[in-house]
């Protein structure tokens, strides 16, 4: 059964970001808030953790298009190929905020995503994630928890996220309500960013 850890975004205690971090660091799947809906994630470089989402998420690990949660910019060319100044101003403008922006992959890539050309980048404007983050040493791999309700599309009590995602993951963080607006998605691979998702992030920012 998953545990129902509540956490502050304003004031992450450290005893319960240590214990979020273990818990990844050991391959375990979290549910966390961000500046957007509630996710799904886990360790970038845990692939039995990594192939738990895949197969939650019913599709195949290398196929999928999971996000990549940092803390901030600093190791971006880790993950991605070199930007033109343009490009990082761009995200220098919107992150953190709600904005998943895809890039081209870089070589440095953990191996189960060598072959992708293009990763998606987000940096949350909210402190629990980014801690965890910090915390953990690398990206989180993320993806969104849909709700089979139409119109509710995206859970947001947490209490209820825990009951339908108990014995699905480890960890379900409780930060508050999240919200039902996904991030807006911006392909920045093709020299005019393209919109791709417009979500909670507004589109005028390039």
């Amino acid at each position: 059964m998953a545990e129902l850890l509540r956490i502050y975004d304003e004031n992450p205690a450290p005893k319960h970001i240590n214990k979020v971090v273990e818990t990844l660091r050991k391959g375990g799947l979290i549910i966390y808030p961000t500046d957007t809906i509630y996710g799904l994630g886990c360790d970038i470089t845990n692939v039995s953790a990594l192939e738990k989402i895949a197969q939650i998420k019913n599709v195949k690990l290398e196929k999928a298009n999971f996000s990549f949660v940092c803390e901030d910019l600093s190791n971006l060319s880790d993950y991605v190929k070199q930007i033109d100044s343009s490009t990082f101003k761009i995200l220098k403008r919107s992150l953190p905020g709600p904005y998943t922006f895809i890039l081209p992959g870089g070589n440095s890539l953990p191996n189960v995503f060598k072959k992708k050309k293009t990763v998606g980048i987000r940096v949350p404007d909210n402190n629990i994630c980014r801690a965890i983050v910090n915390g953990l040493g690398n990206p989180i791999v993320s993806t969104s928890i849909r709700d089979e309700d139409e119109v509710l599309e995206y859970s947001t009590d947490p209490e209820l996220i825990k009951e339908k995602w108990d014995h699905l993951v480890d960890i379900v963080i409780d930060g508050g309500f999240g919200d039902n607006i996904a991030s807006t998605v911006i392909d920045l691979t093709t020299g005019e960013p393209e919109v791709i998702r417009e979500g909670k992030g507004r589109i005028d920012i390039m």
